[in-house]
Parts: C-alpha cells; structure tokens; sequence
C-alpha cells in the first residue's frame, strides 16, 4: 500500500515539489529486494534503510499502515482488557503516545493515550507521566488561549509533555496530531521536550 501510494503520488500530484520528492523516494525503493518488508522495518524503527526525505516516507508509510491495520485496531480495542495493558505504548505497534484524551466525568474519569502512528487508543494511569512514569498527583498544565478543549500536559520531572484533548465527540479530528503542531511549537517555547513518536518533523527556529 505505502509503494503504490508512492507510486500514484509521484505520477498525478500536482504540487511540483512533492512530485519531486515521492519520484526520488519511488526510484530508491524500486531498487531495493522485497520493498515492502523494508518500508515496514523503516516504520518500526530499522535504520539500515536510508531514503531520500525520510520524513515523508515515514508520514505516507505510516497514513497506508494505519489503514491497514484500522480493522485489526478496531477488532482489537472491542475485546482486550484495559486494565490489564496500562503500558505507556501503544499495544498494537508499541510507539509512546502522542497525544491523550480524558473521557467520563469525574470520580471515574479516565485518560486514554493515543498513537501518532496507527492510531491506536488505551487505557493508562491519570497521575502518570508516560514517558518517565514517574507517578505524580497531578502533572502541571498549561491551558491554551482559544482551544478550550486542548491543553498541554507536561512532566515536571523529565520535562516531556503530552498534548490532551479533554472532550469527547471529536477525536478523529481532535487526536489527529497535525491538527494541534501549534501545541507543540507552544510547547517548545516554555522550554518542553516532544518525547512522543511523531510523523512530522519541523525546525521551531523557523517558526517565531
């Protein structure tokens, strides 16, 4: 899925820089034995697999894979028991969260995790940072002007932060990772570390 889709890009975008970048990335696959098996090993963290523009190999292998796997996700998140995961990665392709949603209402609200990668969304800990696990009362928070349903949870002990949707209703949207960059750049500005796998990557330094 991910080489055709390399394929069709390379031949009917009509934004000339990408045409560009998707031919180069499409001829460089095309000489590699069994392409697929190595796009995969490159999304699960293989690095003998050196393309041109890694990054947009990596966004459009990981927008095929998560297409793909939407079924096994699906199927997968209806029969396995939460409490018994509580991991701070993903239990389907084990990359750390992106982002987190809190649903319910409280006492019993409970906080999810999301993967940038396949999307897949479980259960962890509300009073856990998931990149240290350092279990704190309360993780420090930082409310975002105009995005009353966003905010930014952040670690005081290893400094990483965790964009969180707090709302239901929305997540396809909401959850989506590209759709809040503007966190993240909010974020490394007070000095915070993106410790989450991510399918974009950007220089803050380009970005006042």
């Amino acid at each position: 899925m991910a080489a055709a889709l390399l394929e069709g890009l390379a031949s009917a975008t009509s934004l000339e820089w990408l045409a560009a970048e998707t031919r180069a990335l499409d001829s460089a696959l095309r000489r590699e034995p069994d392409a697929g098996q190595r796009i995969v090993g490159f999304l699960l963290g293989d690095d003998t697999l050196m393309p041109p523009f890694p990054g947009l190999l990596r966004y459009l292998g990981w927008t095929a894979m998560a297409r793909f796997l939407r079924p096994v996700v699906n199927a997968f998140g209806a029969w396995r028991d939460e409490e018994r995961w509580l991991r701070r990665y993903c239990p389907t392709c084990g990359s750390l969260p992106a982002m987190a949603q809190l649903v319910g209402v409280d006492p019993g609200r409970r906080r999810l995790l999301s993967c940038g990668c396949c999307g897949t969304r479980w259960q962890y800990k509300r009073t856990g940072c998931p990149f240290c696990e350092i279990d704190a009362q309360r993780l420090a928070s930082v409310s975002v002007e105009g995005e009353p349903g966003l905010r930014i949870d952040h670690c005081e002990s290893c400094g990483g932060y965790l964009k969180t949707y707090n709302g239901q209703g929305d997540e396809t949207f909401s959850l989506s990772d590209w759709s809040s960059l503007h966190l993240d750049l909010i974020a490394h500005d007070r000095g915070l570390k993106r410790l989450a796998a991510s399918l974009y990557e950007f220089d803050p330094a380009r970005h006042p």
